[in-house]
């Protein structure tokens, strides 16, 4: 995370690219000769068929090697999924994935939530003009809102 885009394409090229050459080669081998339709079979071809997808970190410095941003990200709707079976309307359901959707957009702009959330409350009744109502939005905001 710490490297430049080029010196991570550099170390990619020098470590990964040479694994996942291996990689490939022992599971087109590996195919050959497994049977069709057992579960080994499934899963080679699982891999294989998305295999440029697999690879394209590799190919590139600025591609993450992994997908941890976006299951952090999810993470809040995986825990609220029984809890959603509670929102007995669609319009409890509604409200519901706004307030997420809503949190979720704080989150990934810098912004704490309940401070943010806080910020724009207090604020919002005094909006008057389209750029108060901006003024207001998680990206428009500096991360440290005096209360």
């Amino acid at each position: 995370k710490t490297l430049s885009v080029e010196a991570r394409l550099q170390l990619r090229a020098e470590q990964s690219q040479p694994a996942l050459k291996a990689l490939h080669e022992w599971l087109t081998q590996t195919r050959i000769k497994t049977a069709n339709g057992g579960g080994s079979a499934k899963a080679l071809d699982y891999t294989l068929k998305r295999w440029p997808s697999l690879i394209r970190y590799a190919e590139t410095g600025h591609l993450p090697i992994d997908n941890n941003a976006a299951e952090r990200a999810i993470k809040p709707f995986v825990m609220g999924r029984k809890a959603w079976l509670f929102s007995d309307t669609p319009k409890g359901a509604t409200a519901s994935a706004q307030i997420y959707s809503v949190v979720e957009t704080a989150k990934i702009n810098g912004q704490e939530p309940c401070t943010w959330l806080r910020h724009v409350l207090e604020r919002l009744p005094h909006a008057q003009s389209i750029a108060d109502y901006e003024a207001l939005l998680p990206w428009n905001c500096s991360p440290e809102m005096p209360r």
